[in-house]
């Protein structure tokens, strides 16, 4: 895979990618180092992708078993009891967390249709383009550019706030 092909990899899922962590962990920060990390994973060992699967899928995978190696790492210490500096440091991490989240709600909330449902079709209903182009009526690249457009215009809207 050349530079440019993993360029367009990441812009290409690094959202979903993203999303589908933060569906598992619940934390922004989590979340993000997890997206990271399988991005840096997939692209140190990209001969081990035998084309089997959808690149997204692979992706995904990678993701979920990062995340699983965190939740095995994180119950070894659980039995440690934590000073009052970290448990702050916790509780401002989930105030900032939960902020986090409600703006990329709002930002999403105030997206003009189609691109609101579309989006929300595929990153968080997990179809296929094919699938939402059919439920609109339309054709896969419809569904494709309209996706690509609502996630530029929710980036945008994430960019003022």
């Amino acid at each position: 895979m050349t530079r440019d092909q993993c360029e367009r990899l990441y812009e290409t899922c690094y959202m979903r990618i993203f999303s589908y962590v933060m569906t598992l962990a619940g934390e922004k920060s989590l979340a993000e180092e997890i997206t990271q990390e399988t991005f840096y994973r997939a692209f140190a060992r990209q001969r081990d992708f035998r084309g089997e699967s959808d690149e997204v899928t692979w992706l995904c995978a990678i993701a979920k078993n990062l995340f699983a190696d965190e939740r095995r790492r994180a119950s070894r210490h659980a039995g440690f009891p934590e000073d009052l500096q970290d448990q702050t440091r916790g509780v401002a991490k989930i105030v900032e967390d939960r902020d986090s989240s409600f703006r990329i709600h709002m930002a999403l909330h105030g997206l003009e249709e189609p691109y609101k449902e579309a989006f929300e079709l595929r990153v968080f209903g997990e179809l296929s383009f094919r699938e939402i182009g059919t439920i609109f009526g339309k054709t896969e690249n419809w569904a494709r550019v309209t996706y690509h457009r609502a996630r530029i215009k929710l980036q945008e809207r994430m960019d003022e706030a």
